[in-house]
């Protein structure tokens, strides 16, 4: 038994036995302790159990806890390769009681597990106390037979473990293992410590004491025990290695890198390989994790490692990118422990690709324009900080890269220079931040981002986590604190809030601490990189520097994912559907309903929504893994990623790809496939289902489409289908007939109107076909039939003026229309005998006029008009009688 996943297996299956919960690894990215960077031991997970913030359902538990020590106060990173037991990337063995055992148990627990199951020799062990913990020390010699000798005390913080300045603490008993006395070095406290000869192995915390100010401690009512060992340290222990990296875990990892790049392990070239083994280990399970590569935070640490692994790459001799060609050797020696590796083995590879091909052309240039830079310089030289700074500025060569290519060759570089240089260039940006109105109230984000940083955003995989206060803001100013009832605006150190921006709408939800509460109404993106909390303080307070929880409105963010994936699917059914002359042109993405513009010449029938409709819902059906990777924005366009309008893009970006096409040119290939920086489904099925409401114009050549999807798209079809059952039960039809039964009563009112509107003329023009003798006077030898009709329509006027002519046979006809709201239409009709004396329009101009118009139109035999005021409508017919007198 000594291979690295048997070792591990044996580990937890022991614990497990003992009546401990095997608790999985938790992500590399903490999720309750903003004050690290990376996960770094196995009892980060459950600091909040041990504080006694949370309660679980067993009281002792056991872990293989992934942990990284490459940013932050706990930095290996430069250590790499060039010693036997630095990693990145390690695993942490542990077990944990909370309140249940103590020291007693925890000492049995670790010398029965060492000595029986891992079966090493009880001679070559030793251990340390902390210099007053005399239990311990008794313990060890009860339990373990160890003589005095054998177990050292130690008086400093070494053998004494705190969480913070209060919380928590106790002493602490590491277990140390004796390689030899062929390897120099001493034991643990002798001027020789720091020796290769004894190395921990395990480190067993006795969590006993509160520190409750700098000065005053007191006993924990439960004592609890955390432990940790070093897997790979063990391992190599196990396996007669005094080196971790010759265990058979970093052999297999070493072995594919000589195999891809032709050069053995040895000599000047194994410090290389040993790097690429270790930070291949670290950027997989980083980016399997959600870290990807950035300028910023934990992703500027992940570029730092990976960039590490390829210049080592590169000294090797390797022409092309060399990590992603490892990953299927590492994922095979840890995938099954670890399945992350394995389901996010397409984002890892593309990752480390696409970073190794983009970095290759700055190392290339960088190295040569450093190597131009430091010719005249010699061993002990130191390279001035402004050189280096333009390397880092102009060239994005990074600092760390320049002192590890200098290193070789014992050269230093002043950091207090390049420090220096920066701040320049910080300044001579600030200069251009200044301004009035909005661009002054602006200023302070950017001030704030300068001397924070960006936001960490943790919401692609999370919605809980905390963070530390860095800025609170009141109209606009910074201020320390903020009382119950203050609205502010609130900058944490990280978050799993997302920010507006893309469309998609900001998170809400609530920050807590241990003295208040806030209602979070709104997430904004400022300064570049900065992610803003609107919120109202609603109990007690918040201070810059206070620990917080944040938790997003679960509810809402499902909606939000739901409705942003659903515009993805649409935007691509509709370039199917009227062409790809479709492009967005703007997007709303809310809780309860989604809209998005796009550029298309007319509207869109009934027809064509349906099919769109239709082939969005059949991606959804599919159930197919929505997936991101990360790429340039030139190599995603050429895959085919659509860029959002309006859009700003960074040199890399997410790219977000669902479903399968299921016909056509893309049959078989991603059907959605687009640049975005949003929140996201896991798999098409979480959307439910979509049902487009409708479209419309918003501007020339653009049409707005509208829709909802999930519950909101299950109430709106509820609703329809009430509505339906109502109206058929009020038609007294099954709702199958519905159809038919409402086309027979649009055939039947049409037939009705037709005969009421028959029925109207008739009446208006005396009840018959042409009138009566009485319908006419004459006017100067002109027979004049002139009527002011009501509720007789504008459009029915010149029909019933045809029928008044042919009734008088010669003569003119005029008719005043008055309809509800008051106003008049005018239509004055001459017999063709007549037209030569009288013009009709000549007529209805004088109508017009009597009823508030100005003129009117028409032929000399019929012409119309019309008039605000229908109350006068006898006086326009008197004067057109008069007009024929005259």
């Amino acid at each position: 038994m000594s291979g690295v996943n048997e070792i591990r297996s044996t580990f937890l299956d022991y614990f497990r036995k003992n009546g401990h919960e095997v608790v999985s690894s938790s992500p590399l990215v903490p999720r309750n302790d903003p004050t690290l960077m990376f996960t770094n031991a196995g009892m980060v997970q459950f600091k909040n159990v041990f504080t006694g913030l949370e309660k679980r359902p067993y009281t002792t538990a056991t872990t293989a806890q992934k942990c990284v020590r490459a940013g932050g106060k706990h930095n290996d990173l430069d250590n790499v390769g060039y010693t036997a037991r630095h990693h990145t990337f390690f695993e942490m063995l542990g077990n944990f009681s909370f309140g249940d055992y103590f020291k007693a148990n925890a000492i049995e627990l670790a010398w029965n597990l060492i000595t029986k199951e891992f079966g090493l020799d009880a001679k070559r062990l030793l251990v340390t106390v902390y210099h007053t913990d005399d239990e311990a020390f008794d313990l060890w010699k009860k339990i373990a037979g160890l003589s005095d000798d054998r177990i050292i005390r130690i008086p400093t913080s070494d053998n004494f473990w705190a969480m913070g300045d209060t919380g928590p603490c106790g002493p602490c008993s590491e277990i140390f293992y004796d390689h030899g006395d062929h390897i120099w070095g001493g034991p643990p406290g002798s001027p020789e410590e720091d020796g290769d000869r004894f190395i921990e192995i395990w480190n067993l915390v006795f969590m006993q004491y509160e520190q409750v100010t700098k000065e005053e401690r007191i006993d924990l009512p439960r004592p609890s025990i955390d432990t940790g060992m070093g897997l790979e340290r063990v391992a190599a222990v196990l396996q007669g290695q005094h080196d971790n990296y010759d265990i058979d875990l970093f052999r297999a990892l070493i072995s594919a890198s000589e195999e891809a790049t032709g050069i053995k392990a040895e000599g000047e070239h194994r410090g290389s390989h040993r790097v690429i083994a270790d930070h291949l280990r670290s950027s997989a399970f980083l980016i399997a994790d959600g870290v990807l590569p950035s300028n910023e935070g934990r992703g500027y640490v992940l570029r730092r490692i990976m960039r590490r692994a390829m210049r080592h790459a590169q000294l090797l001799g390797a022409r092309d990118p060399l990590l992603w060609k490892l990953l299927p050797a590492l994922i095979q020696q840890m995938g099954r422990a670890y399945p992350e590796l394995v389901r996010a083995e397409s984002l890892i590879s593309e990752t480390l690709k696409l970073e190794e091909n983009r970095f290759r052309k700055t190392l290339e240039r960088g190295l040569s324009l450093l190597s131009d830079a430091t010719n005249t310089l010699h061993k002990g030289d130191m390279l001035d900080g402004e050189t280096a700074f333009k390397l880092y500025d102009t060239y994005g060569f990074p600092l760390d890269l320049t002192q590890d290519a200098l290193r070789a060759r014992e050269i230093g570089v002043d950091i207090s220079g390049f420090t220096d240089a920066m701040q320049r260039q910080k300044a001579e940006a600030r200069s251009h931040w200044t301004g009035s109105g909005d661009k002054a109230t602006e200023t302070i984000w950017f001030e704030l981002r300068e001397k924070h940083g960006a936001t960490e955003f943790l919401g692609y995989d999370t919605e809980t986590a905390e963070g530390v206060v860095q800025a609170i803001v009141r109209d606009g100013k910074a201020v320390d604190s903020a009382s119950a009832g203050e609205q502010v605006q609130v900058v944490v150190n990280q978050t799993p809030f997302y920010g507006e921006s893309g469309g998609q709408m900001g998170d809400t939800g609530l920050i807590s601490t241990d003295n208040g509460m806030l209602n979070v109404s709104d997430t904004q993106k400022k300064g570049e990189g900065l992610f803003v909390h609107i919120a109202t303080v609603t109990e007690g307070t918040l201070k810059v520097g206070d620990a917080v929880a944040l938790t997003v409105d679960h509810v809402r963010r499902s909606r939000l994912r739901s409705n942003h994936s659903a515009t993805h699917l649409l935007h691509e059914a509709l370039r199917e559907v009227l062409g790809t002359h479709v492009a967005q042109k703007g997007s709303l993405v809310a809780p309860e309903r989604l809209r998005f513009d796009v550029s298309h010449p007319k509207p869109m029938s009934a027809e064509e929504l349906q099919k769109v409709e239709d082939m969005a819902n059949a991606i959804i059906l599919q159930n197919a893994p929505v997936t991101t990777r990360l790429m340039s924005v030139d190599d995603a366009i050429a895959e085919g990623a659509m860029a959002l309008f309006g859009e700003k893009y960074g040199d890399e970006v997410r790219v977000v790809a669902m479903g399968k096409a299921i016909e056509g040119p893309k049959a078989g290939k991603p059907y959605s496939v687009e640049l975005c920086g949003g929140t996201h489904v896991n798999a098409t099925g979480d959307i439910g289902l979509v049902r487009v409401l409708g479209e419309s114009a918003v501007g020339a050549g653009v049409r707005r489409v509208e829709a909802v999807t999930g519950e909101a798209a299950r109430a709106y079809l509820a609703e329809q289908d009430e509505r339906v059952k109502t109206l058929a039960g009020a038609l007294k039809v099954q709702p199958a007939e519905l159809v038919s039964r409402v086309e027979a009563l649009i055939d039947e009112r049409r037939k009705l109107e037709k005969e009421l509107a028959d029925a109207k003329r008739r009446l208006a023009m005396g009840g018959g076909q042409g009138g009566s003798a009485g319908d006419f006077k004459e006017i100067g030898g002109i027979r004049f039939m002139g009527k002011a009709l009501n509720g007789i329509d504008a459009k029915d006027l010149k029909g019933l003026a045809d029928e008044g002519k042919a009734s008088l046979g010669s003569g003119v006809v005029t008719l005043i229309g008055v309809s509800d709201d008051g106003k008049a239409s005018a239509v004055v009709a001459v017999t063709p005998d007549l037209v030569d004396r009288f013009s009709a329009v000549d007529l209805v101009r004088i109508a017009s006029v009597a009823l508030g118009g100005k003129g009117g139109g028409g032929r000399p035999d019929m012409a119309q008009a019309g008039g605000p005021d229908g109350a006068k409508a006898s006086e326009a017919l008197d004067a057109v009688a008069a007009a024929l007198g005259a």
